[in-house]
């Protein structure tokens, strides 16, 4: 095979030459350390990686065969000494109720983290390629793939969320079809046993969804925890990283947040946003300086037209990754 593409040795020319990829490697890290920071970093050594070697790239793989064989590396060897990413409801059991202590944030475990849509987000013109995007970032996904063995992980991200076939995977791994097949079906075993009972998958620009997401921000800002309820199925359940305590039963959910919220609408400020191809809200509280401050990025998961989870992620620092300021001096009306 010839050499796809020919370029002269300037940093300029090699990042137009890679620009295409950089959405797609970057939501393949993501999936890979469930960490968009860890994800952007490891993206720039790829990318470091490749340019210092680009010379001796002979062209016998295409550039996306190439450069996705340096991520998969750089991740595998960036996973060797990191443990998984859970959730708190990957960690306990939920609290007995809601007047359950509440334990202390858990800094020093690494949290899995949510991902903005803005930044892997493609515009495919199928329909159904929207939706497989988008089920291929789900959050549920990013936590349950946090179970698997390193290598078990790349080929299952590989194989069955960006459809590759396994001889490409073989070619990318430098391995046999047969252990492409073999860590696959191992994968896939393991994930059974760790996934969840699937949600439904509802395009952010279902009216249904939409409204959906209005009833609850609005309940949210006034803690209205009546109107918090009814969006909520039975089930659901309320977790809070870095805070290890979650809770389930959407009475028990009620009653803790509303104990929690407060109870003057305008202390609360809310911004629709997007993460792991899910809605999502970005939270503000006013303090005693009168000023809005970032809070948490709240992740809804939905199904049958109702909230099954809001995984709420306390954690200011996120807030710049979503393109949001750490606080609003005037905060407005209190719903964007």
């Amino acid at each position: 095979m010839q050499r796809e593409e020919t370029m002269t040795s300037s940093g300029e020319d090699f990042a137009h030459l890679t620009a295409p990829y950089r959405r797609e490697l970057l939501a393949y890290c993501y999936r890979m350390l469930g960490s968009v920071h860890d994800a952007e970093d490891l993206v720039q050594e790829t990318l470091l990686r490749a340019w210092r070697s680009y010379d001796g790239f002979q062209g016998r793989a295409s550039l996306r065969t190439w450069l996705y064989r340096i991520a998969t590396n750089v991740c595998l060897r960036a996973l060797e000494d990191r443990g998984r990413r859970p959730l708190p409801s990957g960690l306990s059991g939920p609290a007995e109720g809601p007047e359950a202590s509440v334990a202390p944030a858990l800094h020093e475990v690494a949290w899995l983290e949510p991902i903005p849509d803005t930044l892997f987000g493609t515009a495919p013109t199928d329909p159904a390629s929207i939706v497989a995007s988008r089920a291929g970032m789900r959050l549920a996904l990013i936590a349950t793939l946090q179970y698997l063995p390193a290598r078990q992980r790349a080929v299952l991200i590989l194989c069955d969320v960006l459809r590759w076939q396994a001889s490409e995977v073989a070619e990318l791994l430098e391995v046999s079809v047969a252990a492409v097949n073999s860590l696959l079906q191992r994968a896939r075993a393991n994930l059974e046993r760790a996934t969840p009972a699937e949600d439904e998958l509802v395009e952010p620009t279902d009216p249904q969804q939409r409204t959906l997401l209005d009833r609850y921000a609005t309940a949210f800002k006034n803690a209205d925890v009546t109107a918090l309820m009814r969006v909520l199925t039975a089930d659901a359940v309320y977790e809070m990283p870095p805070i290890p305590t979650w809770f389930t039963g959407r009475q028990v959910i009620g009653r803790f947040l509303g104990s929690r919220i407060p109870a003057n609408p305008a202390d609360i400020h809310v911004v629709r946003t997007a993460a792991n191809g899910q809605p999502a809200l970005a939270t503000y509280r006013r303090d005693r300086d009168g000023i809005h401050h970032a809070h948490s990025i709240q992740v809804l998961t939905i199904a049958a037209a109702r909230i099954t989870r809001v995984t709420s992620f306390q954690d200011p620092a996120l807030f710049s990754t979503f393109g949001l300021p750490r606080t609003l001096p005037d905060a407005g009306t209190g719903l964007e």
